[in-house]
C-alpha cells in the first residue's frame, strides 16, 4: 500500500509541477529564514551559560521612579552594606571599569594592552577561570596585584608561566599573581587583565551617593532573589536617611528626588538579552522577537500557499477519490495518503533549507558580526518541530477536505461545476494577501523613519572633527591637554583644537542639580572655552564662556534647552536662579547662556539636560580630561591626520595606539541598527511577495484551467478578449481589495507601536497604505492576467466538441 501511495504522489507531483515547485520553494525559503533568526536568538541567549555558578550570580539593577529610569550602577557603601546585613548574600563583586587600555612595560617589552577590568578582589569567585600559573584565591588581595590572561602573558613575557613577574603601567608597579585561561563560549566578561583600583575604592567607601560601580551579587544556593530585593529596600531607606541629614530634607523627600527607589536582580545568564540596563551593554530582545515573529509569518505564508494549491487541485483528484471510495477505500486511508504527500514535500524542504542555511551563514554572520555555526542540536530540533507543525497545518486541512468528497458526486462528474471549496480557497488567499500588505506597509514606514532620522538636523557639526583619546589617569591630565593643544595647533592643516566631555561616543557622567526643593538629573559637560562654538552649536540666549572672565572658571555654566524645560522655567527665570550641582559640595553655580539642543546619543532618544562648564571649575573634572578634538582643514585631511599621528607616536604617548575617530562617522554608527532593521525588512518583504505572488500565479492557473470550458462558450458567443480577461481576474482583484482594507487597521496599530520607541519619529504617513493598495492590486492583476490572457486563446473545438 505504501508503495502505491508513493507512486500516486510522484504522479501528482509531476502532473502539477508548478504548484509542487512553488510549495517546495516557499517552504525552503521560509524555513531558512526561521533557522537563521532562531540561530541568532539562540546565540544571544547563550551568553554566560558556561559559568558553573550562574544560578547563584545576579546583576544589580535599579529603578528611579520619578524619572522612570533604569540604572545599572551602585555605590560602594550600598554594595558593602548589603553583603554585611543581608544573610542571603554569599559574596559581591564591584566593577569600576571595563575594556580598559593601558601601556604596559615589563623587563622584556613595552606594549599596549586592551581589555582590562578594574574590579574588587572576589572576581575569581564569580568567574572561576582555569589558573595556569599562580593562585586565584588571593590574586587581587594586594593593592599592587594584577592577574593576566594567557594571551596577555605571552604578549608581555613570552610565556604563560608569568606569576611573580612585574608590570608597570599608570606609573605604578604591579605584581603578577595569576595567569588564567579565558573560558570558551559567549561571554561579555572576557578580561585580558584584572586589577583592583584601591585608591578609588578607599575614597568611595563612605560616598553613599557616588554610583560609580557595576555590581554582581552571589546569593546562597536556593535563595529567591525577591528576598534580597525586599531587604535591600531597607538599605536604600538607610542611605536616604543618612544623606537627608546633610541636605535639610526628610528621608522620603530625598528618596523621591534622587532615588533609586527600587532595586532588583537579574540572573547572570539573562543579563545580555533581558536586562533593563547593563554595565556591559544590554541586548535588544524586542527586535529579535519581531524578526522571529516575521520569520514564523513567512513559514505560515508558505503553509497557506500549500493549503490553497492543494484545495485548488481538488477537481483534478475528485475522480481518484471517488474511485478509491467506491472500491472500499476508507476516509482514514485517504487522509493518511494525502498527509504523506505533504510530509514528503515538507521534509525535502527541510533538507534543502539546512543546505541553504549553511550557504548563507557566512553572510549572516558578517551582517550581525557573529561567529555562529550550525552545530547546535536545538536548532535542528526546533526547526524540525516547525516542519511537523507546517506538515500538520498544510497537510491535515487539504487531506480532510479531499477525503470528504462524495463518491457518487465525483463519479457523476458534477464536482468541477460545483462551488465546493471556493470559500476556503478565497479565505486563505485573503489571509495571504493581508500578510503581504502588512510587509509592504511596514517596509515603507521603516524606510521613512530611518530616512527621517538620517536627514534630521542634529544641532551640531561634526564634519572634519576627530576625537583622540589619551590616558587621563596620568597626573594633571588637564596640563597634558593644554600642552597638546599648543603643539597640535602648530601642525599644518589643523584649523582649531578643543576639548569637550559631552561628545558622541565619549564618556558620560551625570549628577543631580538642585534648586531649593527641586532637583533634576543632568549630564556633566566639562569643556574648553571654545568647545560649543567649535562644534557649531547655536547660542539661543546669554553668552559663551569667556577666558577673560575669572568667574568662568569658578561657578558659571551654560545649559541646553532640555535643561530649562526639565525645571519648567522660562529662559529669563533660569538666569535669575542659583543652582547647586551634587558633585561640587554645595557650591552655587550661575547660568550665563542657553544653547540649542544637540543630540549626542541617538535619535531614538530625547536630548537629555546637559550643563556645560570649564574643566578647571572643579577638581573632579580637571583631573579627568580624557580627549583632545581637532578640526581639520578640508584640503588635505589624510595628510593632516598622518602628521598628528607622527607627533603622537614621537612625543605624546610612545607605544600607545593613536586611538581616534571622526565625530560625524561615530554618530552615523548609531543608525546602523535601524539600517540593518530596514535591510532585513526589505529582504523579508521581497521573500513574502515572491512566495505570495508565486502562490497566486499557481492558484489562478489552476482555477482558470477549471473555467476553460466557460471561456470557450463565452468566446463562441462573441465575448472580447478584454471582457474575458477582466471577468477571470475580477474575483482576485476583489479579494485583494478586501485584504488590503482588513490589513490597514492592523498595520496602523503595529507600526504605531514600533514608532513609539523613537523620540524623533515621523507622523504616521498615509502614502504607504495607498502604495500598498495600488502595488498589490497591480501585481495581482499582472500575475493573474497573464494566465487569463492565455486562456482567451483556448482551442474552442477541444472544449466544445462534446457539447
Amino acid at each position: 500500500m505504501l508503495t502505491n501511495w508513493l507512486k500516486i504522489a510522484l504522479i501528482n507531483y509531476k502532473k502539477n509541477r508548478l504548484s509542487t515547485f512553488i510549495n517546495l520553494f516557499g517552504l525552503t525559503v521560509g524555513l531558512t529564514g526561521f533557522m537563521l533568526i532562531l540561530m541568532h536568538w539562540n546565540d544571544e541567549e547563550s551568553y554566560e551559560k558556561r559559568n558553573p555558578k550562574k544560578d547563584q550570580i545576579y546583576a544589580f539593577q535599579s529603578l528611579y521612579k520619578r524619572i522612570h529610569f533604569y540604572g545599572e550602577n551602585i555605590s560602594y557603601p550600598l554594595a558593602f552594606t548589603a553583603s554585611e546585613k543581608i544573610p542571603e548574600v554569599e559574596d559581591y563583586l564591584l566593577f569600576s571599569g571595563s575594556n580598559i587600555g593601558a601601556k604596559m612595560t615589563t623587563k622584556y617589552t613595552t606594549t599596549f594592552q586592551q581589555g582590562g577590568f578594574a574590579t574588587s578582589e572576589s572576581f575569581f569567585n564569580f568567574f572561576p577561570y582555569k589558573i595556569i600559573s599562580g593562585n586565584a584565591k588571593d590574586a587581587l588581595k594586594s593593592n599592587t596585584s594584577i592577574a593576566i590572561s594567557r594571551q596577555a602573558a605571552m604578549k608581555l613575557f613570552g610565556t604563560a608561566n608569568a606569576a611573580g613577574e612585574s608590570i608597570k603601567f599608570d606609573d605604578k608597579i604591579y605584581n603578577v599573581t595569576a595567569v588564567y585561561e579565558i573560558s570558551e563560549g559567549n561571554s561579555q566578561i572576557k578580561p585580558e587583565f584584572i586589577f583592583k583600583p584601591a585608591e578609588r575604592f578607599e575614597y568611595d567607601k563612605t560616598q553613599w551617593n557616588n554610583f560609580n560601580y557595576g555590581c554582581f551579587f552571589m546569593l546562597k544556593k536556593g535563595v529567591d532573589p525577591s528576598v534580597f530585593e525586599k531587604k535591600f529596600k531597607e538599605i536604600l531607606e538607610q542611605r536616604a536617611a543618612i544623606s537627608a541629614k546633610t541636605s535639610g530634607m526628610s528621608a522620603q523627600q530625598f528618596s523621591y528626588l534622587y532615588g533609586p527607589n527600587v532595586a532588583f536582580l537579574i540572573p547572570l545568564d539573562q543579563l545580555k538579552l533581558h536586562a533593563k540596563a547593563s554595565w556591559f551593554g544590554a541586548g535588544d530582545f524586542r527586535t529579535i522577537m519581531i524578526l522571529f515573529s516575521l520569520s514564523v509569518l513567512i513559514v505560515v505564508l508558505s503553509a497557506i500557499n500549500f493549503i490553497n494549491l492543494k484545495t485548488a487541485e481538488a477537481s483534478q483528484r475528485a475522480k481518484e477519490v471517488g474511485v478509491r471510495k467506491a472500491l472500499g477505500g476508507t476516509k482514514l486511508s485517504l487522509m493518511i495518503q494525502f498527509f504523506l504527500e505533504t510530509f514528503i514535500i515538507c521534509v525535502l524542504a527541510y533538507v534543502l533549507s539546512l543546505a541553504l542555511t549553511e550557504l548563507l551563514l557566512p553572510t549572516f554572520n558578517k551582517f550581525f558580526n557573529k561567529e555562529i555555526q550550525l552545530n547546535d542540536w536545538h536548532i535542528y530540533a526546533y526547526s524540525f518541530a516547525m516542519v511537523i507543525v507546517v506538515t500538520l497545518l498544510s497537510g491535515l486541512i487539504p487531506a480532510f477536505y479531499l477525503s470528504n468528497f462524495k463518491a457518487i458526486e465525483t463519479l457523476k462528474g458534477n464536482f468541477s461545476r460545483s462551488r465546493h471549496g471556493v470559500w476556503l480557497r478565497n479565505g486563505i488567499l485573503t489571509l495571504q494577501l493581508i500578510i503581504s500588505s502588512f510587509f509592504i506597509i511596514g517596509g515603507l514606514i521603516v524606510h521613512s523613519q530611518v530616512k527621517h532620522m538620517m536627514n534630521k538636523d542634529l544641532g551640531f557639526n561634526g564634519k572634519q572633527i576627530i576625537l583622540i583619546y589619551f590616558n587621563e589617569t596620568v597626573p594633571k591630565s588637564w596640563l597634558r591637554y593644554e600642552r597638546l593643544k599648543t603643539e597640535i595647533s602648530k601642525i599644518n592643516g589643523v584649523e582649531e583644537v578643543s576639548y569637550g566631555e559631552a561628545v558622541v561616543g565619549g564618556q558620560k557622567s551625570s549628577s543631580n542639580i538642585d534648586y531649593q526643593k527641586e532637583s533634576i538629573n543632568a549630564e556633566s559637560g566639562s569643556m574648553d572655552y571654545n568647545y560649543l562654538q567649535f562644534m557649531g552649536v547655536k547660542l539661543l540666549k546669554g553668552r559663551w564662556l569667556n577666558p577673560n572672565l575669572a568667574s568662568d572658571t569658578i561657578n558659571t555654566i551654560i545649559v541646553n534647552e532640555a535643561f530649562v524645560k526639565k525645571f519648567g522655567w522660562t529662559d529669563d527665570q533660569i538666569f535669575q536662579r542659583e543652582l547647586y550641582p551634587g558633585f561640587d559640595n554645595g557650591k552655587k553655580y550661575k547660568v550665563v547662556g542657553i544653547v540649542k539642543d544637540f543630540n549626542l546619543k541617538s535619535l531614538k532618544y530625547n536630548v537629555e539636560p546637559v550643563m556645560f562648564f570649564h574643566y578647571k571649575q572643579t577638581p573632579w573634572k580637571r583631573f579627568n580630561v580624557y580627549n583632545i578634538q581637532v578640526k581639520i582643514k578640508p584640503d588635505d585631511i589624510e595628510g593632516t591626520v598622518n602628521r598628528i599621528k607622527q607627533l603622537w607616536g614621537k612625543s605624546v604617548e610612545p607605544g600607545s595606539p593613536f586611538d581616534y575617530y571622526f565625530i560625524d562617522q561615530k554618530f552615523a554608527k548609531t543608525f546602523e541598527v535601524y539600517q540593518k532593521q530596514q535591510t532585513l525588512f526589505t529582504i523579508l518583504n521581497a521573500m513574502v511577495l515572491m512566495v505570495a505572488l508565486l502562490g497566486l500565479f499557481a492558484l489562478s492557473s489552476l482555477m482558470i484551467e477549471q473555467k476553460l470550458k466557460d471561456v470557450a462558450i463565452r468566446k463562441t458567443l462573441g465575448a472580447s478578449d478584454r471582457t474575458l480577461v477582466f471577468g477571470l481576474t475580477r474575483q482576485f482583484l476583489w479579494i485583494t481589495v478586501i485584504a488590503v482594507l482588513i490589513s490597514i487597521p492592523i498595520c496602523y496599530f503595529l507600526m504605531d507601536e514600533w514608532l513609539k520607541d523613537f523620540a524623533y519619529r515621523i507622523d504616521m504617513p498615509v502614502w504607504p497604505f495607498v502604495v500598498s493598495f495600488l502595488v498589490l492590486l497591480a501585481l495581482t492583476f499582472a500575475v493573474v492576467s497573464i494566465k487569463a490572457y492565455k486562456a482567451t486563446k483556448v482551442d474552442l473545438i477541444k472544449y466544445l466538441k462534446y457539447e
